[in-house]
């Protein structure tokens, strides 16, 4: 049955994007198949963060008022990223670095609005999720693998 496939393409592609590439290929799915369903796993987990986002934002100020001034290596990072290319670079490098939560949570943090916020991970989502997909099946042998 294709929908338990899809389902786990999907759901592999809302945790880390490039899970859904090789989920497919594993199961066997078309390179067009495979796309679509990591599109889609990076969209609900972008939209879920959107929206959650900034309800649990609220809370964690209402509790706490004051942020602590931390600055990790991650902070500086996305700060760069923010800094030098805006939301299309956050949006850029979500599936390849930060991960659909991580890459939501960061433009959620620097107040983002959800309509640009949506748009562009999804143009970012769909580049690359045709772009690692076409990678992964072009791999030869990988499908033997895990297979």
């Amino acid at each position: 049955m294709h929908i338990a496939k899809y389902l786990s393409v999907i759901i592999a592609s809302t945790i880390k994007f490039v899970g859904g590439p090789l989920s497919g290929v594993a199961l066997g799915l078309t390179w067009l198949e495979t796309a679509v369903c990591t599109t889609l796993g990076m969209m609900i987990s972008v939209i879920v963060v959107a929206y959650a986002g900034a309800a649990l934002q609220a809370l964690w100020r209402r509790y706490r008022p004051e942020p602590p001034k931390r600055f990790t290596k991650r902070t500086r990072l996305a700060i760069r990223i923010w800094r030098r290319a805006g939301l299309a670079g956050i949006a850029l490098l979500t599936p390849l670095i930060l991960t659909p939560i991580g890459g939501t949570i960061i433009a959620v943090s620097f107040g983002v609005k959800r309509g640009p916020l949506l748009l562009y991970m999804f143009i970012s989502g769909v580049i690359w999720a045709v772009v690692q997909t076409l990678a992964f099946y072009q791999i030869p042998g990988l499908k033997g693998i895990f297979g």
